[in-house]
């Protein structure tokens, strides 16, 4: 085992760096869309059911299909990188979107009607009530995004994004179950210490709100 990982060291870092890559700017847009969207919602509550609906259409077609059907689109299939980016994204969005949506939801309404009482605009219950005890909750779809983003981006190895799902094809291709596990470890690793580390901030969050 250690001349194959004195072998192909270098390649597995670069493709755990691509991995992570691809998992983190996926992650940013998700959360930069599925945030403001989940507020927003909660403003507008008869579209709550609809865009819920589509987030989680988006969520149950297998990713190689969802990947098959995006290539033709032009712009997108010019660069797998940016078209595995958009995909991971939609993957992601559905957990951050509806644990926005609940965690604002949750919020107890007598201490929003407090907070206007006390002459607080729509803007600041937001920032200082409603976000800061719905934070945890947040932050639990946040993980669990980030876990499915680790994992659906194996399979964009498939259509050229990179990442360590290539080490995976590969292995199966070749019937060479060191590079399989080449990739599916680091991948599993990236997972567990994503979820390790989102939990940790989640729990202090927990506590700091009770």
């Amino acid at each position: 085992m250690m001349p194959f990982i004195h072998q192909h060291g270098w390649e597995i870092a670069r493709l755990t760096f691509e991995h992570l890559w691809l998992t983190l700017s996926a992650m940013l847009f998700a959360v930069a869309i599925g945030l403001p969207l989940g507020v927003l919602l909660t403003r507008r509550r008869r579209w709550a059911q609809p865009v819920l609906g589509v987030a989680n259409i988006v969520q149950t077609v297998p990713s190689l299909a969802l990947f098959g059907l995006l290539l033709p689109i032009p712009w997108l299939g010019e660069n797998a990188a940016r078209l595995a980016i958009i995909a991971l994204t939609g993957y992601a969005l559905l957990p951050i979107l509806r644990n926005t949506y609940i965690g604002i939801r949750g919020v107890d309404r007598e201490l929003a009607d407090v907070a206007a009482a006390m002459g607080m605009t729509g803007w600041q219950r937001l920032t200082k009530v409603e976000l800061p005890l719905a934070a945890s909750v947040i932050l639990a779809g946040i993980r669990t995004a980030m876990v499915i983003c680790v994992g659906v981006a194996t399979i964009a190895a498939a259509i050229g994004a990179g990442g360590l799902g290539e080490l995976i094809f590969r292995g199966v291709a070749s019937v060479d179950n060191r590079l399989v596990l080449a990739g599916a470890i680091p991948a599993a690793l990236l997972a567990l210490l994503a979820d390790a580390s989102l939990g940790w901030i989640e729990k202090k969050l927990t506590v700091r709100r009770s």
